[in-house]
């Protein structure tokens, strides 16, 4: 047994390494929460987040996990299965090479769109203090439970009908999730079949029908717009523009003067705005595109000196969210590339430090097995392309305080998708 549980820390080190969230010990419940998004997309094997927090110590339970719990962990460290990894024990990779170097990890969320860098980003103490370990506890039957749903209308805000059937579940802990995160959860009662759900932003998501801890059934859901949206965030739900007050002929803008008039304060906390096109034009595969534009932070007193902004290409899996700042701010960058994270506290991000005052011209494409990053129409950053089918789905532009866009782009096997502006 302590062999066993050797071999599983050390399988647990791998993964840590991998993901390169820090500190296991430093892990909170939303980290918990994308590691089984992660393992799911991967494995197509759900480990329940309360299985996930036994592994990782969090609960107090003395027992090694179940042989399909430990085939997923090896799978999702890289190998066939938990026998494949035991046998490669004696070619182990090397535990203490520089996790910088390691692919960086994030699930999607609609809420990505909103900024790069609001992400939030163990080793056990002892080799058995107390051990948190799955009993064995049996994997419910997915096919035993239907779940689908249907917008309303297209537009934001939209509510959803959600139609489920969990006749079947063991007990009355069933809930309907609009996206990954958990605050977005809500419980169901057992022997209903209907539920409906409001979504205030528009984007992609994965609505999950979840018993206990486990998900059961999930599926892929876009809420649409109806051409380009507004928004100045608020403390429960978007504040919505009309269009004559952030478009014009060649342009996305949006005065000051226009927040002003909404009430909104500019200090001593900078609203964050948005502009959204989602679901208005032919999926575009990432295997083949091409996506330019400029863009103009013109905000900058008080709080908002940084002049975050971002560009979001949200797709029908994780998003592409390309970060601006200020020069002197992008140690507070994240970078995000479908599977590859970087944190600009970790990795220089300098390339994505803007001088506002003039327009900063934007693009990324794919190329061969590489998505690659320009601003200014100088390559910065070059990066892996996914192998699976991934297809660009809508836009976003966020700025802190109000920002600009112009000559926004999409194509496809030089074929113009989508133009704007």
């Amino acid at each position: 047994m302590l062999s066993d549980i050797s071999e599983l820390l050390r399988c647990k080190k791998i993964i840590e390494q991998k993901l390169d969230w820090g500190d296991s010990e430093n892990w909170q419940s939303s980290d918990f929460e994308n590691l089984n998004q992660l393992i799911l997309d991967k494995t197509g094997v759900s480990l329940s987040v309360s299985t996930l927090r036994r592994i990782w110590g969090r609960v107090e339970y003395n027992h090694l996990p179940s042989v399909t719990t430990l085939n997923t962990l090896a799978k999702f460290a890289g190998f066939e299965d938990w026998r494949n990894f035991m046998k490669k024990n004696a070619s182990e990779p090397d535990l203490n090479r520089n996790p910088s170097t390691e692919k960086k990890t994030r699930i999607h969320s609609g809420s990505l769109v909103k900024f790069a860098w609001i992400f939030g980003l163990a080793v056990f103490t002892g080799l058995i203090t107390i051990l948190a370990f799955d009993k064995g506890q049996p994997q419910l039957k997915s096919e035993e439970y239907a779940f689908s749903s249907q917008p309303i209308t297209k537009g934001i805000p939209n509510s959803v009908i959600f139609t489920y059937d969990a006749s079947k579940a063991p007990g009355d802990s069933i809930f309907i999730q609009q996206s990954w995160d958990k605050r977005r959860r809500t419980v169901v009662e057992k022997n209903l079949h209907k539920h409906t759900s409001i979504y205030y932003e528009p984007g992609f998501y994965i609505a999950k029908l979840i018993v206990g801890e486990q998900i059961v059934k999930e599926h892929k859901l876009l809420v649409p717009t109806t051409g380009w949206l507004g928004t100045i965030d608020g403390p429960t739900i978007p504040v919505y523009l009309k269009n004559r007050e952030f478009m014009a002929d060649s342009i996305l803008q949006l005065p000051v003067s226009v927040i002003a008039t909404k009430n909104i304060p500019m200090q001593p906390q900078t609203p964050n705005i948005h502009y959204y096109n989602v679901g208005n034009f032919e999926p575009v595969s990432i295997k083949n595109f091409n996506f330019s534009s400029e863009i103009k932070n013109e905000f900058r007193d008080g709080a908002g000196a940084c002049q975050l902004s971002a560009i979001t290409l949200i797709t029908d899996d994780i998003p592409i969210v390309i970060p601006f700042s200020a020069k002197g701010c992008v140690s507070e960058l994240n970078f995000l590339s479908i599977d590859n994270f970087i944190s600009g506290k970790k990795e220089d991000l300098s390339a994505f430090g803007a001088d506002f005052s003039d327009w900063v011209k934007v693009s990324c494409k794919s190329s061969g097995t590489k998505i690659q990053y320009s601003v200014n129409n100088k390559q910065v950053l070059e990066l892996p392309l996914p192998a699976r089918d991934i297809h660009v789905v809508g836009l976003a532009y966020t700025f802190q305080g109000t920002g600009a866009v112009k000559k926004v782009s999409l194509s496809s096997q030089n074929k113009i998708i989508f133009q704007a502006f």
